[in-house]
């Protein structure tokens, strides 16, 4: 397990509570990928990226189909979160703007879509961590 990236979604990256949730909605900003929705805030301060999902019932009548967009959505944010290279924290609410039930390889890539966007908005660039006499010796 040395060196493995663990794709878990434990507790604290679970954006609950009313105040957490209130300042997103007021403060975040709106995006939109093909087949997704967000609204993000960053520089919470908060040890971990936090998440919220949420499937309007007005589209999905049904519980199940409601619960099996957001079980697609969750997992595919616990494969790619280790992606996320924004410093400080975000907080994130994922909303499922369309009629129709995207297969999970679509929900998986609109994902992957969210987190380009808030790395090139948000995130550090990762070659200004390289030290430049690195491997050179003096």
């Amino acid at each position: 397990m040395d060196g493995q990236i663990r794709n878990t979604l434990p507790k604290k990256e679970r954006l609950c509570g009313k105040t957490g949730i209130s300042r997103l909605l007021a403060k975040g900003k709106h995006g939109n990928v093909p087949g997704l929705r967000y609204l993000c805030l960053a520089g919470t301060e908060a040890e971990a990226n936090r998440i919220m999902v949420s499937v309007p019932k007005k589209m999905f009548k049904r519980a199940v189909k409601r619960n099996l967009l957001k079980r697609r959505i969750r997992e595919s944010w616990r494969r790619q979160k280790h992606l996320l290279t924004v410093e400080g924290g975000v907080d994130l609410l994922f909303m499922y703007p369309s009629k129709e039930i995207l297969s999970y390889e679509d929900i998986y890539a609109a994902v992957g879509k969210v987190i380009d966007a808030l790395n090139d908005r948000y995130g550090r660039n990762v070659a200004e961590d390289i030290p430049v006499n690195e491997g050179q010796e003096e």
